[in-house]
């Protein structure tokens, strides 16, 4: 056993410390580090020499008569320098063979390191002793013998006598770790063959040692050795309280690598499924780089569930998740048909130093629509699962070229619309593109750019295989591939040009071509006969290549415009506005026009007494990157952003005398097109949007609106007897009737993250945190936090609240509606180790509280944590009581009360 090994050594070192003060004289000596050389004749009894070296001398130049010549340790002899330190003094007795070192002593010996207070070597008897400060009323006080080896963790104990002839010594009150086990309490003797011998000893994940040790297993005899522990009686005890769970013999493992075992499940019953034995499970340590965790719930009306886990990790390469799940359950009545589900999880990062120049990286979340509804506790009853309307998955892969513009990005994509059941695949997408470049600017060029060499050109080339929209019942099916595939290249060159006209003015113009390729199009049609207006036109799919090319034109100027207004006499000295307006012209032609072939008309055949019905439609309409819009656009477009800021004097603790700004108005947008080539309503809608912050950049407000400059005029129409109105713009602006133009929609938000921190900023840390600069414990801790973020709790924050506020308007004159609700959630620490969590919805325009609301209270135990979930009402309602051990290796030892939605005929 390591523990045996390690005492051994410190017995060897603390005997040479003897030796090498031997030769002083009996008294006390001041401290300081003494370099330990060993003399090979002097020595030769500890060097392990049977005979002296001829012709060798002392220290003090007598010389030896001997025969030998052989310098060299025999045997187990120390062969390296050893340092040894007292902080307070060194004291040696010569006739008793007795060496003791006061006050912090160290000894060090190649990679061993031990400290205690105070040590002792009884050369003569082979004993070396070890202790802290004695205190009457801790046992033991500061002090304590520490021993650390290399990589090991180190060994603490009140104290510890070690013979180091026989190999045998005794232990009180030992402390120490290996992978999330402690022993501590009671007594150890050191034993050969590399045993140890327990009594009254504590085995625990707790890491505070006896007899501050909140539970553990009280092993009252029992031996130790490399990868086990066998013991006698043993029984439970919590908070020094012994509990009447209690073993005749026992047998711990201690495995210097993952090992596989059994996960005991939890028992139950389940309103719908009957009772049930759940979570029951194998975990398989495969190696230190993944294992495989095998999961199962019974349930006794016939459902089940099974679920497959593996995590892997490669070092500065590349770690990850990966789950496989599947639950049959049936919720009707006996002999009904069960409902199948399966879901796939997998998360995968590699390290950006693996491979420069390339990234990968996967997000997968698949699976059937009703798969959370269904199996609600292999999610742990996680409400955000279970109401969720959406599952996305990317999987990308990322390649740049050094010293040159282009890159390539190449992804499988994933889209489950829940609600409506049905699923969007991208299989694949890759873009290819090039930075924007300057071809008429050589690189050797000397002096300034002439405007010619300002231009940029860019590239940009994207592609897809595409299934858009399917219902999940086909997505397996044979026609699906290859009916509903869709697929399609598109290219982009931009071209700009920006130039500082007049010294004021910033001048901009450009184009922008954009060619599709498409490997289908589509035909409309009508049946013979069709009725007007009763029936939809039939869309046929046409193989073969068809090609799409649009292109547009612009062109702008802007300037900044500076405000001041100065301040006397006061704390504010000046308001400064700056005012951004811009000039712009578009150009685009009508690429609906008949001569392209991009847009064409189904045409109905006429009957009597019914007239013929049309319709016109784009060949590319139903393509991956639709196609060229219809009607001319060739206009100016006008916006005007604005930024309001003040300037405060210093404070007068501020020695800098610098004055301050503050924000008033970071945005406020107002733009707007004006498209000569329409034949009506040629000023669109009138937009505008702001932003900015409060409360010392601690409350975040955005909004923004839509103006309809046209009037509107309110029709009644009469429909299967009923009166209905409809709205119409004419080409009339409301202005010149007195109005002003009309708001469509407003939208208002508030958002504040606020916490002690947020008022009193701490200065950062560079503590290097990246994954390889974590320590065992850290990187065991962010594993448990991968796997359940839930589990963690940051006690060290006081109070976290998190306030969004959203205020929506809609108005179209004949209706308007109006939502106004308010979202909190945060924590607050009741003491140092109580914690309350809150989230909840409050619509105000309602006057209630929303169905989501819950509530969690936490509790640190130290190596237990204790966790209440609530969820006092909706169709979710419902509690959750867990006591679990906070070590990840005993992540299954837990103790809980649920009372889930499924149950809530009996809710109380």
């Amino acid at each position: 056993m390591k523990l045996v090994s390690l005492f051994f050594l410190f017995a060897i070192i603390l005997i040479a410390s003897v030796a090498a003060s031997a030769n002083s004289a009996h008294g006390k000596t001041s401290a300081k580090d003494t370099i330990i050389k060993l003399d090979s004749v002097r020595d030769r009894k500890l060097l392990k020499l049977k005979k002296p070296v001829k012709g060798a001398k002392n220290s003090n130049g007598a010389g030896y008569s001997t025969a030998k010549q052989d310098t060299t340790p025999k045997g187990s002899g120390l062969k390296s320098i050893i340092k040894a330190t007292a902080e307070d003094s060194s004291y040696t007795d010569r006739v008793n063979k007795l060496s003791y070192l006061f006050g912090n002593a160290k000894v060090v010996y190649e990679d061993f390191e031990l400290n205690a207070e105070y040590i002792r070597i009884d050369e003569k008897n082979h004993l070396i002793f070890a202790r802290g400060i004695l205190d009457p009323k801790k046992r033991y006080g500061p002090g304590r013998p520490i021993s650390k080896s290399k990589d090991e963790k180190p060994v603490k104990s009140d104290s510890l006598m070690f013979n180091y002839d026989t190999k045998k010594g005794k232990i009180w009150n030992p402390a120490t770790e290996q992978d999330g086990n402690y022993i501590s309490g009671g007594l150890a003797k050191v034993l050969p063959h590399d045993e140890v011998a327990y009594r009254n000893v504590i085995f625990s994940t707790c890491a505070l040692p006896f007899p501050d040790t909140h539970f553990g297993i009280v092993i009252t005899k029992g031996i130790g050795q490399k990868n086990r522990i066998i013991s006698g009686p043993a029984y439970l005890e919590v908070e020094g309280v012994p509990l009447p769970f209690a073993i005749p013999f026992g047998f711990f493992p201690k495995p210097n690598t993952r090992t596989s075992g059994v996960i005991l499940p939890t028992f139950g019953e389940d309103q719908r499924l009957g009772f049930y034995l759940r979570n029951l499970g194998y975990y398989v340590g495969i190696n230190d780089n993944i294992d495989v965790t095998f999961m199962t719930s019974l349930y006794s009306k016939g459902s089940y569930e099974i679920s497959a886990n593996s995590r892997y990790l490669k070092r500065y390469k590349y770690g990850g998740n990966l789950t496989l799940s599947y639950g049959s359950h049936n919720y009707g009545l006996v002999g009904d048909p069960a409902r199948k589900d399966f879901n796939i999880t997998w998360s995968h990062s590699q390290d950006p130093n693996a491979h420069p120049g390339t990234t990968f990286s996967a997000s997968v979340n698949a699976g059937t629509s009703s798969y959370y509804q269904n199996s609600p506790g292999q999610n742990n009853y996680n409400l955000e699962a279970l109401t969720q309307n959406n599952l996305r998955s990317s999987i990308n892969y990322g390649k740049t070229w050094p010293g040159t513009p282009f890159n390539l990005n190449v992804s499988l994509g994933h889209s489950q619309d829940l609600t409506k059941k049905t699923v969007t695949l991208e299989l694949p997408t890759f873009s290819f593109n090039m930075a924007t470049i300057s071809p008429f600017d050589p690189k050797d060029r000397i002096g300034e750019q002439k405007w010619y060499q300002k231009i940029n050109i860019g590239y940009s080339l994207v592609g897809t295989n595409k299934i858009n929209s399917v219902p999940e019942s086909e997505l397996f099916t044979k026609n699906t591939l290859s009916k509903r595939l869709q697929n399609g290249f598109q290219h982009t060159i931009p071209v700009s040009l920006n130039i500082n006209a007049f010294k004021y003015f910033q001048f901009s113009t450009g184009g922008n071509y954009v060619e599709r390729w498409y490997f289908q199009s589509i035909r409309k049609s009508f049946d013979r006969g069709s009725i007007s207006g009763s029936l939809t036109p039939i869309t046929d799919t046409i193989p073969g290549f068809a090609r799409a090319g649009e292109y547009s034109l612009n062109a702008g100027v802007s300037t900044k415009i500076y405000s001041t207004i100065q301040f006397k006499k006061s704390t504010l000295t000046a308001i400064r506005t700056t005012t951004t307006p811009q000039i712009s012209f578009s150009y685009r032609p009508d690429f609906g026009d008949p001569s392209y072939g991009y847009y064409r008309t189904a045409v109905s055949t006429a009957s009597v007494p019914y007239p013929y019905t049309s319709q016109r439609y784009s060949i590319f309409e139903q393509s991956v990157y639709g196609g060229p819009s219809s009607g001319k656009q060739a206009g100016i477009g006008f916006s005007l952003d604005n930024t309001i800021e003040a300037k405060l004097k210093p404070k007068s603790t501020d020695t800098s005398g610098i004055a301050r700004k503050v924000p008033i108005l970071q945005g406020l947008s107002l733009s707007t097109f004006y498209n000569f080539a329409a034949d009506s309503l040629k000023l669109s809608n009138i937009s505008v949007s702001g932003h900015t912050s409060v409360l010392n950049q601690k409350v975040n407000i955005n909004f923004s609106g839509t103006f309809d400059p046209y009037s509107t005029l309110i029709r009644d129409s009469i429909t299967n007897g009923n009166v209905q109105n409809y709205i119409r713009r004419i080409n009339r602006l409301s202005i010149r009737d007195g109005k002003f133009p009309l708001l469509q929609n407003f939208n208002l938000s508030m958002s504040a993250s606020l916490n002690p921190s947020t008022f009193r900023p701490k200065q950062q840390q560079n503590a290097n945190g990246t994954l390889a600069a974590m320590n065992p414990d850290q990187v065991q801790r962010l594993a448990l936090i991968n796997s359940d973020p839930s589990a963690y709790v940051d006690f060290n924050v006081p109070w976290n609240l998190s306030i969004n506020y959203s205020f929506n308007y809609q108005n179209n004159i004949i209706n308007s509606n109006v939502s106004n609700t308010v979202m909190l959630s945060g924590d607050v620490s009741i003491t140092q180790k109580w914690k309350v969590q809150y989230n909840t919805t409050y619509d105000v325009r309602a006057g209630k509280l929303s169905s989501a609301t819950s509530f969690a209270i936490y509790r640190d135990l130290h190596c237990w944590d204790l966790s209440i979930q609530w969820l006092p009402f909706g169709y979710y309602k419902s509690y959750n009581v867990t006591l679990k051990v906070k070590a990840s290796i005993l992540q299954d030892l837990k103790l809980s009360k649920r009372n889930d939605y499924t149950n809530n005929q009996s809710f109380q």
